[in-house]
């Protein structure tokens, strides 16, 4: 395994990846915010099976923006469970993008999604 998966970084993203729209548009956002420099997308998986370094990493972050897709709270779940701390915590369906399984997404969207994880983050 690379070491460098699990070096912090200024800004971590932990994205809901769920099948469907708002599973995506959160995952979608966060690679697009990564690769603009915004902060860097970290591993939900690797803290959900409670891998050391991960959830670790995941404990001392400064600024940890989390993105769930829906109100069932899946990567907000996943925290609890591994002793993580909320900091920041955006909910997508409750911007009133309806939760759908149509998967190909609508760039408006994914630029809402953005803007709001912006100003999540800068209230911060």
């Amino acid at each position: 395994m690379s070491q460098e998966c699990c070096l912090p970084a200024p800004r971590m993203f932990l994205a809901c990846a769920g099948g469907s729209n708002v599973g995506q548009l959160s995952n979608r956002a966060a690679v697009e915010l990564t690769q603009e420099g915004f902060g860097k997308l970290f591993c939900l998986a690797g803290v959900g099976a409670r891998l050391s370094g991960f959830v670790q990493s995941a404990r001392d972050i400064d600024e940890l923006v989390v993105i769930d897709g829906c109100e069932l709270g899946c990567a907000r779940a996943i925290l609890e469970h591994a002793e993580v701390p909320l900091k920041n915590y955006l909910v997508i369906t409750e911007m009133g993008i309806e939760k759908n399984k149509n998967l190909n997404l609508n760039p408006e969207d994914i630029i809402q999604v953005k803007e709001r994880v912006k100003k999540l983050a800068q209230t911060a």
